[in-house]
């Protein structure tokens, strides 16, 4: 079966394959391989047949056709309601067909199943709230991808995501003394303006373990600078790992399980390894999907659970507010109105709705809420790994227009989104429509309100 050098069947689990792939500047060469990547139907009939539950199963048996999932996707409204973007006719032309053949594919239907899978869907599962027979097609969807994935049939983004895991054990080029020195310098760039602050690295014990995005060491340090004061101003003993701090998973958006089980089990092992009390989770939705909801699954751990007690950064922020451990100052609260991006990874599949209503409650006095908003809120438009395919660049643009149009509805022109992939979305969106909006994750925002303890104030010189 002629596979390509590019695209092809085998995960990228090297340095050198990762670099060749990287190579292929926009997946030029790799989408042209695509072409011929001929499919391997008798490892995809033993896959359906060893992967395809009673669950799915009973989900694609179950579907009525109904069309009510039809308005829960914002696809489908961006796309003027083209009745190829309602979720019950996308997954049933894509993965219901593909059963239904049982296996017996070209690489034409595969392709499109690829097309369908990364560009119509972003596994917000949003459809699963409407549909009378509780069918989850962003479950579905992913399934759909891990399929793909151990055919080849991938995005040329997603091939890379999935092999910096296997190498890095992070969604970016940062190895352990990158991750390391950046903590370290952040430290020295930080303890002038507040004296005795540390970034603890490897601190057995401690009551919280913080783990990242791999973004953030990568191109936003200032943002672990953040994490750090406001953890010194609670009081808080912490640490980072030097091993196993990065909590994301494009391989979970790659179908790539493999890489998504090592990826977890890492951060796992950091905990193992330094026993902390819990973990809080950056402001990164599917970082905390990966962790905590879909991790313990991924790992074996039978009951569904992290080994310890693990936070997403907004119930973190939430309990220090509460606590009286960070307290605002009242004349440094927002005064703009504002609004906030609910991500579909923490609020509509965490229930961490209130907490963040919460926290709006006393940072902001002109909050006002995006129509829908909590678990009802439409996807940011970019996420399940849309915001970083090139190939879909037209129609995540298309899908932007939902949250545009939820935005300019609040006359807000300051959105607070504690998410990377909604950071992103919600940036180029600016960027793209110009309706003249700041973004802005939590932290910032916090260092600049919050109270500083007499104890803790830089002495005057």
């Amino acid at each position: 079966m002629p596979e390509g050098i590019f695209c092809n069947k085998r995960p990228v689990e090297t340095k050198e394959r990762l670099q060749d792939v990287l190579g292929d500047k926009g997946g030029s060469q790799y989408y042209k391989e695509m072409e011929s990547l001929e499919v391997d139907v008798p490892a995809l009939k033993a896959l359906l047949k060893k992967t395809l539950k009673s669950r799915l199963k009973t989900w694609l048996g179950s579907c009525m056709r109904c069309g009510l999932c039809a308005d829960s996707c914002f696809l489908y409204i961006a796309n003027d309601k083209d009745y190829r973007q309602v979720p019950s006719y996308k997954i049933q032309t894509t993965l219901g067909e593909l059963v239904e053949r049982n296996g017996e594919v070209d690489t034409k239907f595969m392709i499109h199943c690829m097309d369908v899978a990364w560009s119509q869907c972003t596994c917000c599962n949003r459809c699963a709230m409407y549909c009378p027979m509780g069918i989850d097609i962003g479950v579905m969807f992913s399934y759909l991808r891990g399929i793909l994935f151990s055919q080849g049939f991938i995005p040329w983004e997603m091939k890379i995501g999935s092999g910096m895991h296997r190498v890095f054990r992070a969604q970016m080029d940062v190895t352990t003394e990158d991750w390391v020195d950046t903590c370290e310098w952040m430290e020295e760039e930080t303890e002038e303006e507040w004296p005795g602050l540390q970034i603890p690295i490897d601190k057995e014990n401690a009551d919280i373990i913080y783990t990242v995005n791999a973004r953030e060491p990568k191109h936003y340090p200032e943002d672990l600078a953040h994490a750090a004061i406001l953890f010194h101003l609670a009081g808080e003993s912490w640490t980072v790992p030097s091993e196993g701090w990065e909590e994301t998973s494009l391989a979970m958006f790659a179908g790539d399980w493999q890489a998504a089980k090592m990826q977890v089990e890492s951060v796992y092992a950091a905990i193992d390894r330094l026993k902390p009390k819990r973990m809080v989770v950056t402001e990164c939705g599917h970082a905390y999907r990966a962790t905590v909801t879909e991790g313990p699954y991924w790992a074996g751990i039978k009951n569904g659970k992290p080994p310890v007690e693990s936070l997403h950064y907004v119930e973190w922020v939430a309990e220090a507010l509460r606590a009286g451990k960070l307290k605002i100052d009242p004349a440094k609260k927002i005064k703009e109105p504002v609004t906030y991006q609910d991500s579909c990874n923490y609020i509509r599949n965490a229930g961490l709705a209130d907490d963040v209503r919460y926290i709006m409650g006393q940072i902001a006095e002109d909050f006002r809420e995006m129509i829908p908003n909590r678990e009802h809120n439409y996807c940011c438009g970019g996420g399940g790994g849309l915001n970083g395919i090139g190939r879909y660049r037209k129609e995540r643009n298309i899908g932007l227009t939902v949250k545009r149009d939820q935005i300019l509805a609040t006359e807000a022109k300051l959105v607070i989104t504690p998410c990377h992939n909604c950071w992103d979305a919600i940036r180029d969106l600016e960027e793209v429509y110009h309706i003249g909006i700041r973004w802005s994750f939590l932290k910032p925002l916090l260092v600049g309100m919050v109270l500083v303890p007499e104890h803790l104030k830089l002495a005057e010189a």
